[in-house]
């Protein structure tokens, strides 16, 4: 049997199998993810210059929950919206999905996206990094937490 493949059987005793998205695939969609969080933190600091007239410290509260609300909200956003799918997943034809093959739920899209600080430490994905590359379902801790895993999107013809 193939390690990433994950087969999953229904109650009624259907059989399917999800291609899993491998780490460096996913690391490769999450640099893109993070570009846009980037590029969205970015305008928004330029929209706080004009703020900064007014006050500084104004400016610095909108902007600390701005970046709160941009770099969780992103995830939950695109996820939700495009049914699993971020920028860089879409990219990568990667895809959240349940991992009993049930259709993503939105509490599951919360605390995955929740957990991704907690992935993050100490630094740069390492924890989250090392959890998806010992995992045999190549899960990150908000996967696991989620119960979700991240496959393969095919490309349907």
């Amino acid at each position: 049997m193939n390690s990433s493949l994950l087969r999953i059987r229904t109650p009624e005793g259907i059989v399917f199998s999800q291609l899993l998205a491998g780490p460096v695939t996913r690391f490769l969609a999450w640099f893109i993810d993070l570009l846009c969080v980037v590029a969205l933190l970015t305008a928004l600091g330029q929209f706080l210059i004009l703020l900064q007239l007014v006050s500084a410290n104004l400016a610095v509260a909108v902007y600390t929950l701005g970046y709160f609300a941009i770099s969780i909200g992103y995830g939950m956003a695109c996820e939700w919206h495009w049914r699993g799918q971020t920028v860089g997943k879409k990219l990568f034809r990667l895809r959240v999905v349940d991992a009993e093959g049930l259709r993503l739920q939105f509490n599951q899209i919360v605390t995955r996206n929740l957990l991704r600080f907690v992935d993050a430490l100490p630094v740069f994905y390492f924890l989250g990094g090392i959890t998806c590359w010992l995992s045999p379902k190549c899960q990150r801790l908000g996967d696991i937490a989620a119960n979700t895993i991240v496959i393969r999107n095919p490309r349907v013809a």
